[in-house]
């Protein structure tokens, strides 16, 4: 069973920036499009970005385009969130997911306990 873990969310002012982790144990990140959600309180789960496994492209939602940088590190098994210029609004529990591929509906495994990103002054 897939089991992700979620790492370096936090509490930063307005403007302020942040790297989320994504890791996986027992599970080769590299061989699958890697995605990453957030849940705001209230609302439902979204996915914000994504990177393919095939070519390493990159999608973002529109409400992060041009402030969230999603990369990999292939040595670490690991994925990561760079998240620039934060506003209020992008406050939420943040999870990352694989899947087949970036326009898939269907994660692989369960969800992880997220990483909380709170923006305030």
């Amino acid at each position: 069973q897939v089991q992700y873990v979620e790492s370096g969310g936090g509490l930063v002012q307005p403007g302020g920036s942040l790297r989320l982790s994504c890791a996986a144990s027992g599970f080769t990140l590299d061989s699958y499009a890697i995605r990453w959600f957030r849940q705001a309180p209230g609302k439902e789960r979204e996915g914000v970005s994504c990177i393919s496994s095939s070519d390493g492209s990159t999608y973002y939602v529109d409400s992060v385009k041009g402030r969230f940088t999603i990369s990999r590190e292939h040595a670490k098994n690991t994925v990561y969130l760079q998240m620039n210029s934060l506003k209020p609004e992008d406050t939420a529990v943040y999870y990352c997911a694989a899947s087949r591929r970036c326009g898939s509906s269907v994660i692989i495994g369960s969800w992880g306990q997220g990483t909380q990103v709170t923006v305030s002054s």
